[in-house]
């Protein structure tokens, strides 16, 4: 579906309060130091009343704050953060690890991935690997780690990845991240098929354009307003509202939802 060009932005609605969505679950979220998404998505899951959180990410001093600041709110005993490279095994398993304290992980999500901008032409095979590694194989990783454990241990846990709208559209410069999201697409539809005979649920959200402070620096102020009106509403999403389809899709209301992926944005094709 084609949008008109939005002659005005509209407002992002007001913050949305928790509803105890996740009270008692632990929850493990990856890449969830600054501002972004991942950040997002850990205040929701403990404003929804999750008992524990295990936040990661390679970012030690950013990803110590986070937590300060955290468990300042919402208490010490809900917060545990652990530094992780979704790259490696070892690591992956003593983050998983970190949510044993609290009972074992109950949802998982993966948020960690990795951009970048460059043609076919010139992009090397170490752009290519790294984008690959972190965003597709590093959820894999994640995936895989998780599921033997809710297998092991007979429970119906739920897995949330996080894709993008990439991932079905083409874009100039993103043939690593569009090929690793569309990746992530496949494997979580893959991933439900595997485990749903164990009552384990896999689905994922697609967003595009979700506005925080490093975006906005790393991003010529002409291209956001591009990539802004392309969207139905003419503004990018908050890290929020992504956060909240996330927390839905990590909750009971979504118990009949496995293999899906989830647009957070007007850009489905």
């Amino acid at each position: 579906m084609k949008y008109p060009q939005v002659k005005a932005e509209q407002p992002a609605p007001a913050y949305v309060p928790g509803h105890s969505l996740l009270d008692g679950r632990v929850v493990v979220v990856t890449a969830a130091a600054g501002a972004g998404i991942g950040a997002a998505v850990v205040r929701k899951v403990l404003e929804e009343g999750a008992k524990a959180v295990v936040v990661s990410d390679t970012h030690e001093r950013r990803l110590k704050e986070s937590r300060d600041a955290l468990a300042e709110e919402f208490g010490e005993d809900r917060i545990t953060a652990v530094t992780c490279d979704v790259t490696q095994e070892d690591q992956v398993q003593a983050l998983l690890d970190a949510a044993e304290p609290h009972g074992g992980v109950d949802v998982m999500i993966n948020n960690a991935g990795l951009g970048g901008t460059a043609s076919v032409l010139e992009m090397t095979d170490d752009q290519w690997s790294r984008v690959l590694d972190i965003t597709l194989t590093g959820t894999f990783r994640c995936v895989r780690a998780i599921g033997q454990r809710f297998v092991a241990a007979g429970k119906r846990g739920v897995i949330v990845n996080n894709a993008s709208v990439i991932g079905w559209r083409a874009q100039e410069g993103q043939a690593h991240y569009a090929a690793a999201k569309a990746g992530v697409m496949a494997l979580t539809r893959s991933a439900a098929a595997d485990l749903a005979p164990h009552g384990i649920r896999v689905n994922a959200v697609s967003p595009s354009l979700a506005m925080h402070p490093f975006l906005e620096k790393v991003t010529s102020p002409e291209l956001l307003v591009e990539l802004k009106g392309r969207e139905a509403f003419g503004r990018a999403a908050e890290p929020w509202e992504v956060a909240n389809v996330m927390v839905f899709l990590a909750s009971d209301y979504s118990s009949y939802m496995t293999g899906e992926v989830v647009s957070v944005s007007s850009q489905h094709a």
